[in-house]
């Protein structure tokens, strides 16, 4: 496809300021000029060199998290025997925010080059950029030659796992408790049999194993360690309250985090945990696991999920859950705990699946209407504030 260049623009001024100057009786006056032009053009154009000889090809990384940074790049090949100026425009969504969607590079006969840009995503999901434009001038730069080209990539926008090293700190502080060194008083904690070992003056008397005991002539306890093997299933309402801000950052946002740092701390910890996506149906179901990739499973599952503009159905997600989860299990509930949303559908669904496992609901907690609730009221607008908040 030919496309007229800025430069052929810009001659084509020039030669109209021109006639203003030149004398009055120039045979053809601007026709003339216009005609020298245009054939001009038409030679550079021919002389263009053809896109089909340049070898494209996009380089972009597979994950970025939301708030992170990345790279993309580009490597062109020009196959021909002529050097080519060549003009690359790339179809990146704006949400990545890249450095630079179009670039120009120099490349000799028979010769490569490489550019690159950074991206930083504004947005979670799937973005999948296929088309290029491809244009290479000709030798005046009147014109050039443009062609599309198909070069399809996928990359991912993860969710920002901002309580990372919230996670790991929580990882740390259990391992240490588990073996004692927090406090004498927290050694033998938990459920699960671990072992016998003589009895200590700070032991419990109500541990000692009396059957032992007597077999070894002096007191021996029983200690204890935390569960491991439980099951934890997050489920996350992906509906029309978790589309609301907080701290400028959706709710469904700070859920997905808050899903990401519980996957870490309990498959560290030894236990399973599964996820179960819904809003009026459920997205997605990742049975559980204690795998230390399997954080990894749930991010992927969720990560393009984006809030539906409707009611949960928290019965619907419920029956699901107890459908796929029949072994008594911990459920961790993130949603929003509207007023209205927990009367009419949370609350009466509850029921179901409270009889056979153990339920927990989280919310994000909103720092203005702490404010609201906690500080002082010396105005009417504050009054009515604190009262909306409390």
């Amino acid at each position: 496809m030919p496309v007229l260049t800025r430069r052929l623009v810009l001659v084509a001024l020039g030669l109209v300021a021109l006639r203003g100057v030149l004398p009055g009786d120039l045979p053809g006056g601007l026709l003339l000029l216009d005609g020298i032009l245009l054939v001009v053009a038409a030679a550079d154009w021919l002389l263009a060199p053809n896109p089909a000889s340049i070898e494209i090809a996009r380089f972009a990384p597979a994950v970025v998290p939301l708030g992170g940074e990345g790279q993309v790049s580009w490597r062109l090949v020009n196959r021909g025997n002529r050097r080519v100026r060549a003009e690359v425009a790339d179809e990146l969504a704006p949400s990545l925010q890249a450095g630079r969607r179009r670039f120009a590079v120099d490349l000799p006969p028979r010769g490569a080059a490489t550019a690159t840009t950074r991206v930083r995503p504004t947005r979670r999901g799937r973005f999948t950029p296929t088309e290029l434009s491809v244009r290479s001038a000709g030798p005046l730069g009147l014109t050039a030659r443009q062609a599309r080209r198909a070069v399809p990539s996928i990359l991912r926008v993860y969710p920002s796992f901002r309580s990372r090293s919230e996670a790991e700190l929580r990882v740390e502080q259990a391992r240490v408790l588990e073996v004692g060194l927090r406090s004498a008083k927290g050694r033998g904690s938990g459920t699960d049999f671990d072992q016998l070992r003589d009895y200590g003056p700070d032991d419990d008397h109500r541990r000692i194993d009396w059957a032992a005991t007597a077999r070894t002539g002096k007191p021996i306890v029983r200690t204890y360690r935390a569960e491991r093997n439980q099951t934890i299933v997050v489920l996350l309402d992906n509906g029309r309250v978790m589309a609301g801000r907080v701290g400028g950052v959706p709710r469904v946002e700070h859920a997905m985090d808050a899903v990401m740092c519980v996957s870490t701390v309990a498959t560290r910890l030894g236990d399973k945990v599964g996820m179960v996506a819904f809003d009026r149906t459920v997205r997605a179901v990742v049975p559980p696991s204690a795998r230390r990739d399997h954080v990894g499973r749930i991010t992927e599952a969720m990560y393009d999920l984006e809030p539906e503009l409707l009611e949960s159905d928290y019965r619907g997600a419920f029956t699901t859950t107890l459908a796929r989860f029949r072994r008594r299990t911990m459920l961790v509930l993130l949603t929003d705990l509207v007023e209205q949303a927990v009367g009419e559908s949370l609350l009466p669904a509850l029921p179901l699946v409270a009889r056979r496992h153990l339920v927990v609901v989280g919310a994000v907690q909103d720092p203005d209407v702490v404010r609201w609730a906690t500080g002082p009221a010396h105005e009417p607008d504050d009054v009515y504030r604190k009262a909306a908040a409390v």
